[in-house]
């Protein structure tokens, strides 16, 4: 199946700027063929600058339809462009999504997010609408207005970022609302690492009394990964997306790790980079990409659904990692710690690097005591001391989209 759509693709990549000059000598795709591409990174399609014409998206301007961006979180917004064809592929991968989540057209949908120019829940908006679902826009609203509609309107279903569906629940702890007590059952969390964490998931659970159900995506990828049956990883989206996972355990660029190296258990299987191309994304197709997310993959038939598995879903950023004192540490799994003692409050992380050491340090709005105390229990499950502080409630920025909790002041990156 993939390399039949690679077919119906392979016209449009050999006429693309990116891809045309390796593919000159191949008239038919084939894996070979499809192996000759380079691995591309985020900076090989960003454009040079906020006004230069986009390295992707290269079909006349007037066969676009949308226009969307990325959240400019590594760098500035890079627009995302897309025709009405390559809308309604977005829509089909967002199906399987709804599909895993078990969404039906009696449900009633909160779209907790801005509806701004960053692609977020667009597609997820229209997915359920597709569907059959009442769909409730909570775009414009503050976060109690949003609470306070949702419950009115009797919402089942919320779709939002990990770290606001934490925020809401803070909001409607300090307001007296009966959260657990609504109607939601399930929220389909996105733009960042937790869905499948479970200390992010269950904090999340635990105060929405609600299912948690991860889902994965990039603007300039597509809508690729979706919950397992089992809500404890995701799936690659393999009849839309191809899979491939570059080893970080080898200097090696070109070292993958395949289906028939896999181990049953996750623990024995190697960190990994995902790397994604698109197969129905006609007007901006994007192949062997580094999205730079690390995910431990497991090819394990024994469920229901065949397609590869992300164990915990999307583990952190390669791009993120430091090295303090010898211990390799990752935000995702900084805040899964928080969050088996604090699962609500609002915190953020501060990358320092002096003499070629990276240094760490936390800001928590809770108080002296639980500061102490969670810095001891990062100690013991981190085997190493990191600086704590407690600031005033309310103090540290809130965002329904993707995090801010994550801070880097590194030399090297200020650099950059």
């Amino acid at each position: 199946m993939q390399l039949k759509k690679l077919g119906a693709l392979w016209p449009h990549l050999r006429q693309h700027p990116l891809y045309a000059a390796r593919l000159a000598k191949y008239p038919k795709a084939t894996w070979d063929a499809f192996r000759s591409l380079p691995l591309l990174t985020k900076s090989d399609i960003q454009p040079d600058n906020e006004r230069s014409p986009s390295k992707l998206f290269t079909l006349p301007r007037d066969r676009y339809t949308r226009l969307h961006h990325t959240s400019g979180s590594r760098g500035f917004p890079m627009p995302v462009l897309d025709t009405n064809d390559d809308w309604r592929w977005w829509l089909a991968c967002w199906q399987s999504v709804l599909d895993a989540a078990d969404v039906n057209h009696s449900d009633v949908a909160m779209m907790a997010f801005s509806f701004g120019p960053f692609i977020g829940f667009w597609t997820a908006h229209e997915a359920l609408i597709q569907r059959g679902v009442l769909v409730v826009p909570g775009g414009g609203l503050s976060s109690e207005a949003r609470l306070e509609l949702m419950i009115r309107q009797r919402c089942t279903v919320v779709c939002c970022t990990p770290t606001y569906a934490l925020h809401l629940a803070s909001i409607a702890r300090q307001r007296s609302l009966d959260l657990a007590g609504s109607s939601v059952r399930t929220l389909i969390v996105a733009g960042e690492p937790g869905g499948s964490v479970p200390a992010v998931a269950d904090a999340i659970s635990e105060q929405w009394n609600a299912r948690v159900v991860d889902h994965a995506g990039a603007s300039e990828m597509g809508a690729w990964g979706f919950a397992t049956d089992r809500d404890d990883g995701l799936h690659v989206l393999e009849t839309e997306f191809i899979a491939e996972f570059r080893r970080c355990d080898t200097d090696d660029e070109m070292q993958f790790w395949t289906a028939d190296q896999a181990g049953r258990e996750p623990e024995k299987n190697p960190q990994c980079e995902l790397v994604l191309s698109n197969l129905g994304r006609f007007g901006g197709p994007l192949m062997r990409y580094r999205t730079g997310d690390l995910v431990r993959p497991r090819w394990d038939h024994s469920h229901s659904c065949p397609m590869v598995k992300l164990d915990r879903g999307v583990l952190g950023r390669a791009d993120d990692m430091m090295v303090i004192r010898g211990v390799n540490v990752f935000p995702s799994s900084i805040e899964a710690i928080i969050r088996e003692r604090e699962p609500t409050v609002e915190f953020r992380m501060i990358a320092t690097r002096e003499n070629a050491l990276d240094d760490l340090r936390i800001e928590i709005e809770c108080d002296d005591d639980a500061c102490r105390s969670l810095a001891m229990h990062l100690r013991d499950r981190l085997a190493m001391r990191v600086t704590v502080t407690s600031v005033p409630q309310g103090s540290l920025p809130r965002s329904e989209a993707k995090s801010k909790r994550w801070i880097d002041r590194r030399e090297s990156k200020l650099d950059a």
